[in-house]
């Protein structure tokens, strides 16, 4: 495809986001960046969450991974339900009851001062690295669709990704981003769909045909009993349901949007709608998955020894022009959707849990609010680099592998403080919190000699969650 065709998408793309982002924030308040004061249709902000959710990762990595993995991944899907269930029945009503901004200031109530700081430096580190990974791929995309043709290095594609989503975030926040999202997560539904419909053409089957050649790839096994493999549905259900919980209910990112509904009635209709459009949402992707390799080895293609690239090779080079276009706006809508929300959360948590904003100095402090911003986008720009250099893995996996370790630390804290009323030593906390995804990491790294052959898959959430449960219990105030 050509570059200036690649060109023209993208600008005319961000010429519709940044139009929203002026009409989002002509009459907003300060407290607009933070919650939209609470004004959000629940409806909207659920769509526009299955865009954040997904996400550039989602919308390429997972097609790739179903050439490593069939399609075991529907498992970890299946344990989001749980996951989201406990979501809306009991943290979505904690937080509307404590009126939060920052979901991590409810340590500070519960447990004191460094507990909370720690609960809002693992979101900070999660976030950072989750958004990087997420950037990373949409850049790659533009770097081989666009960037090269010019010889021009990658980090030019990456400022300039960043550059894009700090423009049409940089004033309304969190009410513009509710609105984009709805915008991004139409553009990526309807590219699946579309991507769906022209292979289905191209290898010329009917869709009965369509679904027997599926059903009859070993490709499409779902289920995995094998104890001792990461992939077992006891392991990926359970850490499904985890990574729900922590990944949605204990990111700032994510609540931020579910805290501008209106109600707590109308959070809780978000999040279940939200989660069921969600598994319908991910089985179209691994389904798009299946159907890019029978496709590539129909024409005879070498499939990337990086599966996260066979859809990016796929649509820039052997789809027409309309297939191509198609997976460029489907990419660039589902990196930016989880991004640019990422960008304002990590603003808002570090100006409300570190600089101590409270909806009385939002004015004031407008100008250091911008700031931090702008601090956060140079932040990305830098880790997108380092995680350029060094990754070697499919992305997907990476993700999850990080969260396992960053993530871990905010479960344990934040299941001890809803499920006991047990007081800890507050300044022993810190150390706990970075204690437990170190001794995750050996055990993981130790598992199959210790353990009898087990290997841990994304359920090292748990283990980490649990060590972290448990050394708050070693630091427990006495009665």
């Amino acid at each position: 495809m050509s570059p200036v065709i690649v060109g023209s998408i993208v600008l005319g793309y961000f010429v519709i986001l940044i139009g929203i982002s002026w009409l989002t924030s002509r009459n907003s308040t300060d407290g607009d960046f933070y919650n939209a004061n609470r004004q959000s249709p629940w409806f909207l902000v659920a769509f526009g969450m299955i865009g954040a959710s997904l996400s550039g990762v989602t919308f390429i990595s997972v097609p790739g991974e179903v050439g490593n993995s069939n399609f075991h991944y529907f498992q970890v899907v299946l344990g989001y339900l749980v996951g989201y269930w406990v979501i809306a029945k009991v943290l979505l009503p904690l937080y509307y009851k404590l009126n939060l901004v920052s979901i991590y200031s409810y340590l500070e109530e519960r447990f004191g001062f460094w507990s909370y700081k720690s609960g809002a430096f693992f979101f900070l580190i999660s976030r950072i690295i989750g958004s990087s990974f997420r950037l990373f791929l949409v850049a790659s995309v533009l770097q081989i669709s666009f960037f090269d043709a010019f010889d021009l290095p990658f980090w030019v594609a990456v400022l300039v990704t960043i550059v894009l989503i700090w423009i049409y975030t940089f004033r309304g926040g969190i009410k513009t981003i509710v609105w984009t999202d709805t915008l991004q997560t139409t553009f990526m539904l309807a590219a699946v769909v579309i991507s769906i419909f022209f292979i289905k053409d191209q290898l010329d089957w009917s869709w009965a045909e369509l679904t027997q050649k599926m059903t009859a790839d070993s490709r499409m096994t779902i289920f995995n009993w094998d104890w001792q493999s990461g992939k077992n549905f006891f392991k990926q259900f359970a850490s499904g349901a985890f990574i729900a919980i922590v990944m949605t209910g204990l990111d700032q990112d994510m609540m931020q949007k579910n805290l501008t509904c209106r109600t707590l009635s109308d959070a809780q209709k978000n999040v279940f709608w939200f989660c069921i459009i969600l598994v319908i949402a991910n089985f179209l992707f691994l389904s798009l998955g299946l159907l890019q390799f029978q496709f590539a080895e129909s024409i005879g293609m070498v499939i990337p020894e990086r599966t996260d690239y066979l859809f990016p090779e796929l649509a820039i080079n052997h789809f027409p022009t309309i297939g191509a276009v198609v997976f460029l706006l489907g990419i660039t809508a589902a990196a930016y959707s989880s991004a640019d929300s990422a960008l304002t959360a990590l603003t808002t948590s570090f100006c409300v849990d570190f600089l101590g904003f409270t909806p009385a100095n939002y004015r004031e402090k407008k100008t250091i609010r911008k700031i931090v911003h702008l601090g956060f986008s140079l932040v990305l720009f830098v880790v997108i680099l380092v995680f350029q250099a060094i990754n070697d893995q499919s992305v997907i996996t990476a993700v999850f592998v990080a969260a396992g370790y960053t993530y871990g630390p905010l479960l344990g804290m934040f299941a001890l403080g809803i499920f006991t009323k047990i007081k800890v030593k507050d300044h022993l906390v810190p150390a706990v919190t970075l204690l437990s995804p170190a001794l995750s990491y050996v055990i993981n790294l130790n598992s199959e000699a210790l353990l009898g052959g087990y290997r841990f898959g994304f359920e090292i959430l748990i283990l980490n969650g649990l060590l972290t449960f448990v050394g708050l219990l070693l630091v427990r105030q006495k009665e």
